[in-house]
């Protein structure tokens, strides 16, 4: 009878044992996809001022447009919220630059601008690596949340706190796409 007993602490402690690391695992794979989610978006922050000291010079009319898109960036930049107030942050974001692409194609001479092309295809390519890394997060979030949602996982996670992750959504149709970039 003792044995049974035993048996079946063992097979208990082993299953806690599992999924304790299975949890682990998930939860550093959201960890690690956010980390990169985090560099790329710090790489387009540092992409903004140099985008703006070169529209500056021929887009002296887009100064509001300009201080606003400084302004979000700061803010984008020092949220340090939850993952839903950053995509909010980042949605506002977004649809500054989309503003500021549209109207920058008004100005011929910018467009003729050996920097501003490069900074356009450093941006294009840079939105990309934002959407790669996004999906790669969302991807790990969603594994991690279905299987703190499994048996015997959410005994585990409920006694442990390993709590569910929240997905990166954009909150705005308008910023649900990379802005167009043209050449």
């Amino acid at each position: 009878m003792n044995y049974i007993i035993l048996g079946v602490i063992v097979f208990f402690c082993t299953i806690v044992h599992r999924t304790l690391q299975q949890s682990d695992f998930y939860q550093n794979q959201c960890d690690e996809a956010w980390s990169n989610v985090d560099t790329e978006l710090k790489r387009r922050y540092d992409l903004i001022p140099n985008l703006i000291s070169v529209v500056k010079g021929y887009a002296a009319y887009e100064k509001s447009l300009l201080e606003e898109l400084v302004r979000l960036r700061e803010k984008a930049f020092n949220n340090q919220g939850s993952i839903a107030s950053q995509a909010e942050d980042e949605t506002a974001l977004q649809i500054a630059l989309d503003k500021l692409m549209i109207r920058l194609e008004t100005y011929p001479d910018l467009k003729a601008s050996r920097n501003f092309l490069e900074l356009q295809k450093e941006l294009a390519n840079t939105e990309n690596r934002i959407q790669a890394a996004l999906r790669f997060y969302n991807g790990n979030v969603r594994e991690n949340n279905n299987k703190i949602q499994q048996f015997p996982s959410n005994l585990v996670a409920s006694l442990f706190d390993f709590g569910r992750r929240d997905f990166f959504k954009l909150n705005n149709k308008e910023a649900k796409f990379p802005p167009v970039i043209k050449f």
